[in-house]
């Protein structure tokens, strides 16, 4: 099925809107001087409280928060929206200038850590306790939203990774779904001989071919030293990276991604499969939604765990909600209540398309009309997980390694120079 002209028109203008966003995001309140969860407060009785959320759900949250300020006399929340990168560079603008809005969306691991380290994010340890967190959310949700002890975070999403592929262009050309790192080579190069890119991905910020990296490191290192290089147990310079490297560098040369990949916007990706010019995506469970938005037939859409190994683990990570250091009591409730609201079964329901389903409670419910997620779902339990490289590594790690993807794709880098210049940066962060 081919995307309408209308949706692809949309997904190519993004980056353009996202800038839009930014620009008229950058404060924190639509537009308005950005303050601190501090300078909020009461007025006339009503505990005002900011929050930044994605731009990517803004369809489901303007009307949320209008029905949320309607039915609370009490508490007015004001939103603004970024895409992925620009919610980044705006939290550590306003982390640099004391201006971080009451609540804002983060991931898990290192990025959320960063407002953890910095004593600006609210440490919900003690409240988690007394609210029984430990009963309401997936305990691996929960543990990825901790942080140095700290539980960082209000859980929004528990996520695992997985190649979605385009059933019709397998059946077109015979593929099965492979089960070995052979048979996924050999899908590779039919897929090629048919003028078909097997694997779409876009390397501007890093973090999309990042998710193919990490599976040949961990196809090459096993589970166990995947483990020990992530927490840095274990030496970034090793061969497994070195083999790693140079297996993405032969996909590179043989053409297995698009042209241009290292300059293209990874929030594009879905175009050029849902075009049919390529048959392959890393993902997780939110690309049935984005399928759904986009208006294709989810049922021409299928996933499986990468075959990297004996157990096939895939990448996980959280999202949640950051709450600010200096928020009162009096807001925090506020926020607290605002994401009950938001993260609701109901409106999990209504706005299905917009979450990263299922919810990360204890006893989650399924979407329905989201055939993927539950095998997602299921595959990660069955077969294990390891956290995201980008939420393992502290960014200033992670950005070598970025650094080091396009060098080595382009020829500027030797694949086996990429292990000792991650460990260097390491060994940097570990001695500061």
């Amino acid at each position: 099925m081919m995307m309408k002209a209308k949706r692809i028109t949309a997904l190519a203008m993004a980056s353009i809107m996202v800038l839009a966003t930014v620009l008229t995001g950058c404060g924190g309140k639509g537009g308005e001087e950005g303050k601190g969860s501090g300078d909020g407060g009461s007025k006339d009785g009503v505990t005002e409280v900011t929050f930044w959320q994605l731009s990517t759900r803004q369809e489901a949250f303007e009307p949320m928060i209008e029905e949320f300020n309607s039915t609370h006399d009490d508490i007015k929340v004001t939103a603004s929206y970024y895409d992925t990168d620009g919610i980044k560079d705006a939290c550590k603008v306003a982390a640099s200038s004391k201006t971080l809005p009451n609540m804002w969306f983060n991931w898990g691991g290192s990025l959320g850590g960063f407002y953890v380290d910095n004593g600006l994010t609210y440490d919900l340890t003690s409240y988690a306790e007394e609210n029984g967190w430990a009963d309401k959310f997936n305990s691996n949700a929960l543990n990825l939203c901790t942080y140095d002890g700290k539980i960082s975070g209000y859980p929004t999403s528990y996520n695992v990774l997985g190649f979605y592929y385009r059933k019709d262009i397998f059946e077109q050309y015979n593929l099965e779904v492979p089960t070995t790192f052979e048979e996924f080579e050999q899908v590779c190069a039919t897929l090629k001989e048919n003028d078909v890119t097997p694997i779409s991905t876009a390397g501007l910020y890093g973090w999309h071919t990042m998710r193919f990296i990490e599976l040949l490191i961990e196809h090459y290192a096993g589970a166990e030293q995947h483990d020990a290089m992530n927490t840095f147990d274990e030496s970034w310079d090793n061969d497994a990276v070195t083999k790693a490297f140079e297996k993405y560098k032969e996909f590179v040369d043989k053409g297995y991604f698009p042209d241009g990949f290292l300059t293209q916007d990874p929030n594009d990706t879905l175009i050029a499969v849902a075009n049919g010019q390529c048959a392959m995506d890393v993902q997780g469970q939110w690309y049935d939604g984005n399928i759904i938005q986009n208006e294709l037939d989810v049922n021409n859409y299928g996933v499986f765990a990468f075959p990297s190994g004996d157990t096939n683990r895939m990448s996980s990570f959280a999202e949640m909600t950051q709450f600010n250091a200096d928020n009162t009591d009096e807001e925090l409730a506020a926020c607290v209540e605002f994401m009950d609201f938001c993260y609701s079964q109901e409106n999990a329901d209504k706005y299905s398309e917009y979450y990263n389903l299922p919810l990360p409670t204890a006893d989650p419910k399924m979407p329905e009309g989201q055939p993927n997620v539950p095998v997602m779902i299921e595959t990660g339990e069955k077969n294990g997980t390891f956290t995201i490289t980008d939420q393992a590594f502290p960014t200033e790690v992670a950005d070598v390694l970025f650094n080091c993807q396009d060098a080595v794709a382009n020829g500027e880098m030797q694949p086996d120079e990429v292990g000792a210049k991650i460990q260097e940066a390491i060994d940097s962060y570990n001695s500061k």
